[in-house]
């Protein structure tokens, strides 16, 4: 084989052709022959005994060519790869093939380069760093919430339901008089207040009593299944039974029940500390985040949109994981399908992260190449160790899994993370943007 017009081309792509010789070509073609001729049927032979020669005469000489050239054009392909050195990403697409006279088979492939990266400013940058420290506000919401989730619930009959308890109830729902699919349920649990059901049903059990059975009218939300939104409907409700979360007691002895520590101080100075350590770790990763987009944006790389919609798979798939979606056979439309991801979810939420992630990847690369970083034998044991430790899997685990060329890829953007963070320079929010951080998102 050999390698003609190799062209670069703008937007990251480039073509170029390769030749099969006669004998590459002759030898494909017999191959399709013995592939396929226990399927033809030639009168006057067996099912499969007709020579080649007949085939091709009753057929055409180029009666087994498609075959032939389908098999060629991965060796073809991965020829042409490593004669020309170029580094792609993506399938490549075959733009042409063409059979000479002299039966040889050239192939044209069009292809994604990995991009080229011009590095900008990625040492000595200024982001905010914000400092955060605990309140007695935030200590105290943090304890109440653990004494919630350890509270007692306690059965009562002498009063009427409240906001905040928990009922027992049974409910049918209907709409112009007829029951309607999704609105019938006995012994259902419901916690008044917690805003699970539509607006106005939680606040219209509140004060009824154990047995006493009321109607209550409820007009469901405009953005509600489609079948009943904006629809006035009337629930049939009876209730069963009324409880209350008991709460315990803020002393030593509920230290001891939901801590190792036998005083409530020990146990309120250790929760301070983890709440301390967790605003400590948002801190640092957003400041690390901001470094990287400034990073990023201080680099200039042309992104084949081929690295962008693999690495918005990528997501999506990680993300249909976490729901047990396990089939690496459902194509991304079939998942996001399943997912309800639309093609706007996709381009406003997917896509930015996909990009992003990209980019980190490309700038981080081109960091370890510009410091070309040596890595000791201690330092690679290390860095397995640490992400064997982080994903509960031995050190032959992860070297088995990943290889070492990946490792080592890895762990040189991981030093060039490290060479953007040491050397930024960490500045204190402004009051806006303390005052910013403060208010909640709409």
């Amino acid at each position: 084989m050999i390698v003609k017009n190799l062209e670069k081309k703008e937007n990251n792509t480039a073509t170029f052709q390769v030749e099969s010789d006669a004998a590459e070509f002759e030898s494909a073609v017999n191959g399709a022959y013995l592939k396929n001729k226990k399927n033809i049927y030639i009168p006057g032979f067996r099912k499969g005994k007709a020579p080649r020669a007949v085939i091709e005469g009753m057929y055409g000489a180029e009666v087994f060519y498609q075959d032939a050239m389908d098999e060629l054009a991965p060796k073809a392909f991965e020829f042409g790869l490593e004669d020309t050195g170029l580094q792609i990403v993506g399938s490549p697409a075959i733009e042409d093939v063409n059979v000479t006279d002299e039966r040889t088979v050239a192939y044209t492939f069009a292809v994604s380069l990995y991009p080229e990266v011009t590095l900008g400013q990625y040492k000595g940058l200024e982001a905010v760093k914000s400092v955060t420290a605990v309140s007695e506000e935030e200590l105290d919401k943090e304890v109440e919430s653990v004494r919630k989730r350890n509270a007692r619930m306690v059965d009562v009959d002498d009063r009427e339901a409240q906001m905040g308890d928990t009922v027992n109830i049974d409910f049918d729902g209907y709409l112009d008089g007829e029951r309607f699919d999704g609105g019938k349920a006995e012994g259902y649990s419901l916690e008044l207040g917690s805003n699970s059901f539509v607006p106005g049903f939680e606040e219209q059990v509140a004060g009824m009593k154990i047995g006493e059975e009321k109607d209550i009218d409820i007009t469901f939300p405009e953005n509600y299944t489609p079948e009943l939104a904006g629809k006035a409907v009337v629930f049939k409700i009876k209730l069963n039974g009324i409880s209350f979360p008991e709460l315990p007691e803020l002393d030593d002895e509920f230290a001891k029940d939901v801590s190792e520590f036998d005083t409530l101080d020990e146990y309120k100075a250790d929760l301070r500390a983890k709440l301390q350590k967790r605003y400590d770790d948002e801190a640092e990763s957003d400041f690390h985040t901001e470094l990287i987009r400034q990073a990023c944006d201080n680099m200039t790389v042309d992104i084949p949109e081929v690295m962008i919609t693999e690495k918005m798979e990528e997501l999506v798939r990680n993300y249909a994981r976490n729901f047990g979606m396990m089939d690496g056979k459902m194509t991304m439309p079939q998942l996001c399908q399943m997912l309800g991801l639309t093609d706007e979810v996709l381009n406003t939420s997917i896509r930015p992260s996909a990009e992003f992630a990209v980019k980190n990847d490309l700038l981080l690369e081109a960091i370890a190449k510009e410091e070309n970083f040596e890595l000791t034998e201690e330092e690679t044991e290390e860095y397995i160790k640490r992400v064997a430790d982080s994903v509960g899997a031995t050190v032959e685990q992860v070297k088995q899994y990943f290889g070492d060329d990946y490792i080592q890829a890895e762990q040189k953007k991981e030093k060039a993370g490290a060479v953007i963070y040491d050397s930024a320079v960490a500045v204190a929010p402004t009051a806006e943007e303390e005052k910013a951080a403060e208010e909640p998102a709409e």
